[in-house]
């Protein structure tokens, strides 16, 4: 759902192509208990970083494990809120806490209308 689509950016108010490109456990990279998802946002490097104790919680709270498609749907569905809401203008990395991603899991979960695919221009 949330693997190649556009949002609005609240302050340009230009239409930008958000497409998935990696997911990478961050403990390798930058020493941190979390998995990084990255972005490209019109083409520029943008990252979502999701707290590993978000999968501990889920399971506690659900019985139900978050896969690696969940991981990256709970980040673009962040990612469109951010760029919708105008949060974090122009920044390279969100970090998300544990709540955060519960909740944008249950926006994915419950979304009615999840993000349209992105149209070849």
């Amino acid at each position: 759902m949330y693997r190649d689509f556009h949002a609005f950016d609240r302050w340009t108010r230009k239409q930008v192509h958000c497409l998935y490109q990696a997911l990478i456990v961050a403990v390798a990279t930058r020493h941190a208990d979390a998995v990084d998802i990255k972005f490209l946002v019109d083409g520029r490097p943008v990252w979502v970083a999701l707290p590993l104790v978000a999968w501990t919680e889920y399971k506690t709270r659900t019985g139900k494990i978050i896969t690696d498609p969940m991981a990256i749907d709970i980040a673009g569905h962040y990612l469109k809120t951010a760029l919708e809401s105008g949060e974090g203008v122009g920044r390279e990395m969100y970090s998300l806490t544990v709540e955060q991603a519960i909740e944008h899991l249950n926006g994915v979960v419950n979304d009615p209308a999840p993000a349209a695919p992105a149209v070849p221009a």
